[in-house]
C-alpha cells in the first residue's frame, strides 16, 4: 500500500492530498528540454488537509502559510524530479514542525564562580598598578 510522503514518525501525507503538476523545464537543452515535461511542482494544502492534527495545522499555517509549494527541475527525469520534490516537501514540513526542547537554566559551579572572581581581582590589581603612584587616593 502507498503510504504517501513520510514527514516524521507521527505524520504521513497521502498522495491524494498532494497536487502534482509537470511542465517543461526552462533553460537551454535542445529538443529534450523543449518537449519533455520534466519540471515537477508539488502543492500541499495545509489549511484543508485532514491528515494534520490541530496543533500541527496551526504550527504549519503560522510558519509556512496556507499552501506549501515545492518545485524541482534538477534532473532530466520527471520521475526523479518527483521523488526529489516529495523529499523537499517532507523536509520543509518536518523543519516547520520541529520544536527545540526548552532550555533548562543551570547554576554556575562553585569553581567557575571562584575563577571568575579571581580573574576580576587580578585584572583590578593590574589596573591599580598602572595608576600614577603620586596621585592621591
Amino acid at each position: 500500500m502507498d503510504e504517501g510522503v513520510r514527514v516524521n514518525r507521527s505524520l504521513s501525507i497521502p498522495h491524494r492530498e498532494l497536487s502534482v503538476r509537470a511542465s517543461p523545464s526552462g533553460g537551454p537543452g535542445g529538443q529534450h528540454a523543449n518537449r519533455a515535461h520534466t519540471r515537477v511542482e508539488v502543492r500541499f494544502d495545509v489549511a484543508g488537509s485532514p491528515s494534520l492534527g490541530p496543533r500541527q495545522r496551526a504550527r504549519l499555517l503560522e510558519r509556512l502559510g496556507p499552501e506549501v509549494i515545492v518545485v524541482c527541475d534538477d534532473e532530466r527525469s520527471q520521475h526523479r524530479n518527483r521523488e526529489i520534490a516529495f523529499g523537499r516537501l517532507a523536509a520543509r514540513l518536518a523543519a516547520a514542525l520541529h520544536r527545540d526542547p526548552p532550555r533548562r537554566p543551570t547554576r554556575p559551579t562553585a569553581a567557575s564562580q571562584r575563577r571568575r572572581v579571581e580573574a576580576k581581582r587580578r585584572r583590578g590589581e593590574l589596573k591599580r598598578r598602572r595608576a600614577d603612584p603620586d596621585a592621591e587616593h
